[in-house]
């Protein structure tokens, strides 16, 4: 009669070495965001919800009863100021000095993206919906370019292990 007990042993003892090797489901979760503030994971989030909205609503021309100028390079500019956006939101997730300048350098290129729209005329703001929602959304990405800059510290020159 083969000793079944003994081998189920051998096994709990190997499973139990296993998960301690891995660090359970818990340290693992800690691995994943470790040296990523909470700010700079929501701030993150934020920038590629609101780039996605910016791709859609470039596409689509209507956002939330806002309406946008349905010529071609509008549709594109503004496709191009969302994934500005989205870039930069996944650019900070990886906690590196260079991502997060190279973010900042693209939220500035969306606010100077949203500026010349107005300016050249291809975002209507002849109504206060269309105005205010310009504004807001410029003042939103430049505020995202000074959280980054004023969490500058936290981010890092290489990757670490």
């Amino acid at each position: 009669m083969i000793n079944h007990s003994r081998e189920l042993k051998a096994w709990s003892t190997r499973r139990k070495s296993t998960v301690k090797e891995l660090g359970g489901v818990k340290k693992t979760r800690e691995a994943v965001n470790k040296g990523r503030p909470r700010g700079i994971i929501i701030v993150a989030f934020l920038m590629i919800l609101f780039g996605l909205a910016e791709v859609v609503t470039g596409f689509t021309h209507n956002f939330f009863g806002i309406t946008t100028s349905q010529i071609t390079i509008f549709t594109y500019s503004g496709a191009a100021i969302g994934a500005f956006y989205i870039a930069a939101g996944l650019l900070i997730l990886t906690m590196q000095k260079w991502a997060a300048a190279f973010a900042i350098v693209l939220l500035g290129a969306a606010i100077i993206g949203r500026v010349a729209l107005v300016v050249v005329g291809l975002y209507p703001t002849d109504s206060l919906e269309n105005t205010l929602g310009i504004i807001a959304g410029t003042v939103i990405a430049a505020i995202f370019a000074i959280y980054i800059g004023w969490k500058w510290k936290t981010f890092r020159w290489v990757a670490s292990d």
